[in-house]
């Protein structure tokens, strides 16, 4: 295991990344880092697919559980805050694997973020004011008349960061992104897991239901009673943004299952596009239908291949 790569494992939600990881923690010394811009909130756990209590003692992750819902979590900050977790683990003798969704945190750790040109404070406030009066579509399709670059990710928060670059720059935040001289913290070694669509869309169907059966509404109602607001950062993540809908009356809890389903399929979709196309070097794509333990077994095969 002398190697200086570090193991991602990306794909889209859904596509069994944990079982996975999973399956090659019976064989590796590995501990997860999770690149996963929901799973870092507290509180939330149904909400946003963390591993089981029971997963957790087979296979420890990080990156998890960092903040509460109301506090903004960046990309540049958790590159900052996994670099530190990746060197840990390594110290240790382990294996850190990076395990997620979030293009940009994966993005940060293998492409390092540019620095944020200087922004003019009272304007940048006043615009902040402004956008957090608009409805997510709103503020979703003004981001992407801005930034068509991103169409490629999503949520609130990346669109109002994107609308807060291009009108107080005059550039776009793919722009300044392309443009930055930045370098990565680790040298990435990557598997892309896949699905034919019918599968993933059964998958996600499943996984919605699950979550609803298990309790998500009572989660996400007693995360509001805990003080996040409704529109805080954490509370924009799919399965949440719903639930918040029907517990303030403007979503009818019998189309609760459906809308997560529809918003998942469509983030997935996104999630695909953006692997498929950013991720760069040495990527090694499997068929995520096998069995979790097939795939552990090819992963290790190639890796240690590629390491002689």
């Amino acid at each position: 295991m002398a190697d200086d790569r570090t193991p991602i494992l990306v794909g889209p939600t859904g596509v069994g990344k944990t079982a996975v990881a999973l399956a090659l923690a019976a064989q590796w010394p590995i501990e997860v880092i999770s690149a996963d811009s929901r799973q870092v909130y507290r509180g939330l756990d149904i909400a946003t697919a963390k591993p089981s209590p029971r997963e957790l003692q087979r296979l420890t992750h990080h990156m998890i559980d960092r903040v509460s819902p109301g506090e903004r979590f960046s990309a540049g900050r958790f590159a900052l805050e996994a670099a530190e977790v990746i060197a840990d683990v390594r110290a240790r003798g382990r294996l850190p694997l990076v395990v997620g969704g979030t293009g940009l945190y994966v993005k940060a750790l293998v492409e390092g973020l540019f620095h944020e040109p200087p922004l003019d404070r009272p304007r940048r406030e006043r615009l902040a004011l402004y956008t957090a009066t608009l409805d997510r579509p709103t503020l979703v399709r003004w981001a992407s008349r801005l930034d068509r670059a991103y169409a490629l990710a999503g949520g609130r928060q990346r669109a109002a960061r994107a609308i807060e670059i291009a009108l107080l720059t005059g550039r776009s935040l793919s722009w300044w992104q392309r443009s930055a001289e930045t370098q990565g913290i680790v040298r990435p070694w990557t598997v892309r897991l896949t699905v034919p669509r019918p599968v993933l869309h059964q998958r996600i169907r499943a996984r919605a239901e699950e979550m609803v059966r298990r309790g998500l509404l009572q989660e996400v109602a007693a995360a509001l009673a805990d003080g996040a607001p409704p529109d805080g950062p954490g509370m924009d993540g799919i399965g949440v943004r719903e639930a918040v809908a029907v517990l303030l009356g403007t979503l009818p809890r019998d189309q609760l299952v459906e809308s997560i389903v529809l918003a998942t399929r469509q983030y997935a979709k996104r999630q695909e596009t953006w692997f498929r196309h950013q991720v760069r070097g040495d990527v090694l794509t499997l068929d995520a239908t096998r069995p979790p333990d097939e795939l552990a077994a090819v992963i290790i095969a190639a890796w240690e291949q590629k390491s002689g």
